[in-house]
């Protein structure tokens, strides 16, 4: 599960995005436009990592798809996946990054699509002496895998596999792969979000 606090960040997450995603050259849209459409998370089991898929739109029909993570330190030889930093008001400073360079959420989303697994469950607390309170979910993603399927015993690297960054784009060709799959409110048929191809 995933557990987050009713929190203020400055600069939000999507004030981050719009001076991010610009500088991007899979991104063509009008960052001033920028609109949230869903999000889902992962579980990082050591509680230390958030991880939260982004789909937006930017003023035209093209959809998004920025997986972010952020830390309470700086990643290590993270600097070309770095937004920038936000101040949480029950956090502190948090460090936020592209997701696709960060080896916390390589791992986890190797693991979903490679075990069938899905999005993390959010429960949302006023502070740490609150009661946790399960959000529904309505945005889903889940992997083509089954339980106990593995991608061997090397550790999952950032080349086995490919975060779609625009989601209703052409499904690569990965017949010997697994991928990610997601819907959200609205969407008719599942997209596909990401893919790991089989070494």
């Amino acid at each position: 599960m995933a557990l987050i606090f009713s929190t203020t960040l400055r600069p939000s997450k999507l004030e981050m995005l719009a001076a991010w995603l610009p500088t991007q050259d899979w991104f063509h849209g009008d960052a001033s436009q920028l609109e949230a459409i869903g999000a889902y998370r992962f579980d990082d089991p050591a509680g230390e990592v958030g991880m939260e898929g982004h789909i937006l739109t930017a003023g035209d029909d093209t959809i998004y798809h920025v997986p972010l993570t952020y830390r309470g330190a700086p990643l290590a030889g993270g600097e070309a996946f770095l937004l920038g930093t936000a101040e949480d008001s029950e956090l502190g400073e948090r460090w936020f990054y592209d997701a696709t360079g960060d080896p916390v959420y390589q791992a986890a989303l190797a693991e979903t699509i490679t075990t069938g697994g899905r999005e993390a469950a959010v429960f949302v607390a006023a502070d740490h002496s609150s009661t946790p309170v399960q959000r529904e979910t309505v945005t889903k993603v889940w992997g083509s895998g089954s339980a106990g399927s593995t991608l061997g015993e090397a550790a999952p690297q950032a080349d086995r596999f490919t975060v779609l960054r625009e989601l209703g784009s052409a499904t690569p060709e990965s017949p010997f792969g697994w991928v990610l799959r997601g819907t959200w409110p609205g969407l008719k048929y599942p997209a596909l979000f990401a893919v790991v191809a089989d070494a």
